[in-house]
């Protein structure tokens, strides 16, 4: 029987699932490696404290784990968020089994498998495709709009060469302006053409270009803070391009504030980190956080499209050309809101020297 107990406990120890065993009170019992590691604490900490202060007072989750335990059936949730400690929050699929011996109370094993990585994986897969059927979209349109106007501007040219009263020729000028007028907005729409021109930068340097050109822009009571990983190596970028993304992001942040309030610029770098279905060695992860209202939801799942803005007066092309030149470094922007907090991510590979 000991033998039997150990093996047990042997197994427990080497799944990569997390697992969790709360006993009749609802304490934390044990739990075995892949849970320390997804919990970011040890047993020995945590162990005889109550299953509310793991998942920091999840009312539904307890009542739930409360109810199987007094029931005997067990559940399963998908893609649960749950709030941990340190202000962390995991997306997990739970099952819970209430577990009952003869001549012992009941108890409960939790079973937590992590989904993040793969949601966040199918997530990034579905906005480059997006922005990859936007482009198409975009030059095709792009097409069929500059060949009509470029008749149209020079029908309008020649008619006025013709016309014998000036004052008629106004006109025409009006007609010339308008297409010209149409002609940008389709240029910038499209956004830059030109491959990207790579040498090794220093993100940190972009970052500071960018934030001494806004300060000056900014209102005076935007503060613009920085937190800044100096450990970041060079990244194989177009400068011009990266601090146009940059500078797009920085400026509806400070906008998002309005007249008081503060953004912040974060760096952090990302080991073993996939993007799309590539995985690198290393990625450069710049933040831009800023505390305004947020973006709701319905504008914040096409906020990358092209003519999609989230403020009265706004564009919507700034986010679209800043995806397009990330894009064209092998990276990605990602966009988080809730009321109070919007978190843009630009995601850059570093390509090592060595490589």
């Amino acid at each position: 029987m000991p033998q039997d107990h150990t093996l047990h406990r042997h197994l427990l120890e080497n799944l990569t699932t997390a697992i969790l065993v709360a006993d009749e009170r609802l304490r934390l019992h044990f739990m075995n490696p892949a849970a320390e590691m997804l919990m970011e604490i040890s047993l020995n900490r945590v162990r005889g404290l109550p299953m509310g202060d793991l998942f920091r007072e999840d009312e539904t989750l307890l009542v739930s784990l409360q109810q199987s335990l007094n029931t005997g059936h067990p559940f399963t949730e998908r893609e649960r968020l749950l709030a941990l400690h340190f202000e962390r929050e995991v997306t997990v699929d739970i099952t819970v089994s209430p577990i009952s011996e003869p001549g012992s109370p009941r108890r409960l094993l939790i079973e937590l498998v992590q989904v993040d990585r793969q949601l966040r994986i199918t997530r990034e897969e579905q906005l480059l495709n997006q922005q990859s059927a936007s482009r198409a979209l975009l030059r095709g349109l792009a097409h069929e709009i500059k060949n009509p106007l470029g008749g149209l501007r020079g029908a309008a040219q020649l008619l006025e060469r013709e016309l014998p009263d000036p004052e008629l020729q106004e006109y025409t000028r009006i007609i010339i302006g308008e297409a010209d007028r149409l002609q940008n907005l389709v240029n910038r729409m499209l956004g830059p053409n030109n491959l990207p021109q790579r040498q090794h930068q220093n993100i940190h340097k972009a970052l500071e270009h960018v934030r001494n050109l806004v300060s000056v822009e900014a209102p005076e009571g935007v503060l613009i803070c920085t937190d800044y990983d100096p450990s970041i190596p060079d990244v194989n970028a177009d400068q011009d391009m990266l601090i146009q993304s940059i500078l797009n992001i920085v400026r509806n942040a400070v906008q998002a504030v309005g007249e008081e309030g503060v953004v912040r610029l974060r760096s952090r770098v990302l080991r073993q980190y996939t993007i799309g279905q590539v995985r690198h060695k290393l990625v450069a992860l710049i933040q831009v956080i800023d505390h305004g209202p947020g973006i709701s939801e319905e504008v914040r799942e096409r906020i990358f499209f092209p003519m999609v803005s989230g403020r009265d007066g706004g564009t919507g092309l700034g986010l679209s050309i800043a995806q397009s030149l990330i894009n064209q470094h092998g990276g990605l922007i990602e966009c988080t809101s809730r009321p109070g907090q919007t978190v843009f991510s630009l995601l850059l590979p570093v390509e090592l020297k060595d490589d």
